[in-house]
Order: structure tokens, then sequence, then C-alpha cells
């Protein structure tokens, strides 16, 4: 990537003489999470290794999208799309990407080479229950924190980001149970704050008793809850990885022997609780709220997964036939 567009991306700033009072602008760079700047830096170094050359074209642009037309996936092209769609913007110069040919071909690509998107599987509760007897049993420090951070993780229905983000100053202990204050979140980008409130269970399954256990032992009163811990028992002081969530879950469904291991990530744990809570009676609004879903649509995707056979139509026509013949 050339200095300017690093500059450019990295703090989404313009480099004329025109717009050059934002870049002292701490607000403009603040707009936009760091992932989002880092996925468009990415994007646009991708770009920039094929060849093309910034300010683009719309020629060129086409002539990229058709290069990697069979190889990426087209979501992966659309993002590329619009992160130099936000370089020529920002830069003050004319967007290439708004020519309708552009659109045309993207849309070309998706019809031709689109691919369902990969989702995680869901954490099933009764699942959860044998990663949890097979932490109790362990009964190490790395265990009652794996318990705790899954435990939470499931019943809080909480992004990677979230969970790891968690410190021992967001938690109020209550008489039914905690409430964890999540200060900031992927739906919550202004900062006004989201509660997760979580009730006492019936042992093993019970995120109160699972955080209050790993507290208990590893001494946390401040800071992040959940962290690192070093071969001979000392604590890190910064918070886990989000990526550390995939590895934790994947390691102890592993041991479990869980036949679908494999497809587990972090995000098993909001989609289990989502398809669970639904299928034991739990209300719409009462599984949005727990998860802090603002869409319907896509809690909505996360039951009806679960409940294509529960909830079949043609399963109806089939028993209706079978008493009849009987």
């Amino acid at each position: 990537m050339t200095k300017k567009s690093s500059l450019i991306i990295s703090n989404l700033q313009v480099g004329n003489k025109e717009v050059s009072s934002w870049v002292a602008n701490p607000y403009l760079k603040a707009a936009t999470s760091e992932n989002t700047r880092k996925a468009y830096r990415k994007d646009i170094q991708h770009f920039e290794n094929w060849g093309g050359r910034l300010p683009a074209t719309s020629e060129s642009i086409i002539h990229y999208l058709q290069t990697y037309a069979s190889a990426l996936n087209p979501r992966t092209l659309a993002r590329r799309i619009t992160a130099l769609k936000h370089w020529h913007t920002y830069q003050g110069f004319t967007d290439p990407t708004a020519h309708p040919a552009v659109s045309k071909t993207l849309a070309g690509i998706t019809r031709i080479h689109g691919k369902p998107k990969e989702k995680a599987w869901p954490l099933l509760p009764e699942d959860l229950l044998k990663i949890v007897l097979l932490l109790q049993a362990e009964n190490t420090l790395v265990s009652y924190r794996d318990n705790a951070l899954l435990q939470i993780g499931f019943f809080g229905a909480f992004r990677r980001s979230e969970l790891v983000a968690i410190h021992y100053e967001n938690i109020k202990w209550e008489q039914e149970g905690i409430e964890i204050l999540i200060p900031h979140s992927k739906t919550d980008q202004n900062h006004e704050g989201q509660y997760c409130a979580l009730p006492f269970g019936k042992q093993p399954l019970c995120p109160v008793h699972a955080l209050k256990q790993w507290l208990d032992h590893s001494g946390i009163q401040q800071g992040p809850l959940f962290r690192r811990i070093f071969p001979n028992g000392m604590l890190e002081e910064r918070a886990l990885t989000p990526l550390s969530v995939n590895h934790i879950l994947k390691k102890r469904a592993h041991a479990c022997h869980l036949p679908y291991a494999e497809q587990l990530s972090s995000h098993s744990l909001r989609r289990g609780l989502a398809s669970s809570a639904s299928r034991m009676g739990a209300t719409l609004p009462a599984i949005m709220r727990q998860g802090r879903w603002k869409q319907v649509n896509t809690v909505m995707e996360y039951i009806e997964a679960h409940e294509r056979f529960s909830e079949n139509a043609a399963a109806k026509i089939i028993e209706n036939l079978k008493e009849k013949r009987q």
C-alpha cells in the first residue's frame, strides 16, 4: 500500500487542501470502529497488491472484480468495493464504484458464484452440560475459568468481544442472580450501555455459581474477568483475546467428543441460547432482550433453523396419513 493510501484508510482522513481541516479531527476516526478500519485497510491493500492504482477507475475496479469473481466470496468482494468507495469519498475523489457497471458486475458475480453463508453450529444445552461436568471434574484454575466463561457466554448470549470485555466492576449482584453491564457492543456503538441479567440456575448449570467459583479461586477483584492463566498459575493482567473463546469452546467440545465440535465457534453460544430458549417456550421479545438483538429477522433465522423438523408442515401431513392408515 502506498504511504498516502495507508494514511487515509488508517485514519479516515483526506489529503487534499480543500478538506485538510479534517486531519486534526479526532472524532472523524472515532466515527468508525477499529475493526472496520482494519478490514478496510486490508481490503485496500489487496486491491493495490493486485495492481490497482489509487485513485482507481471504474474500469480497473470491474477488472479487479472479474479477476477474483470465482476465487473470493461475493460478500468479501462487496466489502472491498465499500472500502474503495470510502477511500475515494474521504480523499475527495470521484467515487468510481458508483458507476452502474460496477454494481451490475458484482450482482452478476453474486448470482453465478454466490454461496450460502457458513453458520456456526448452535451449542445445545445438553451438550453444554457435558462440557460443564467435564470441567467440574478437572477441578483446576483453568477449568473454573472456562466453566464461567462458557456458561456466562451461553446464558447471556454474549458475543465473544463482549464476553472478554467484561470487567469485575461491570457485575452487580442481585438476590435473583447477577446483572452484567455491557458498556459497548456491536449494536451499541454510542456507548449507551446494555444490561444482561443472569438468574441462578440449578447445579451444575448455573452461570452465577460458576462465576462465583471462578472469582473465589482466581482472587480477581478488579479489571478483566477472563484472563490468560500462565503455567505457574499466575494470571495475565489483560483480558483474553476474542479468538481465545473459539479455541476454548472447541477444545472442551472435542474433549467431550461432541460430533459437531469442529463446527463450533463463539457464535454457537448465541445461536444455542436463541434456538433452545424458543424450543422451551421463551417468547421472541424475551429472547431478543437476553441476546440484545435489534433485528427480529436475525433471531428468527436462528429459531427457524432449529425448528425445521419440530415445526414441519410436511410432518403434520405424514402423521395424519399414518393415523388414517392405522
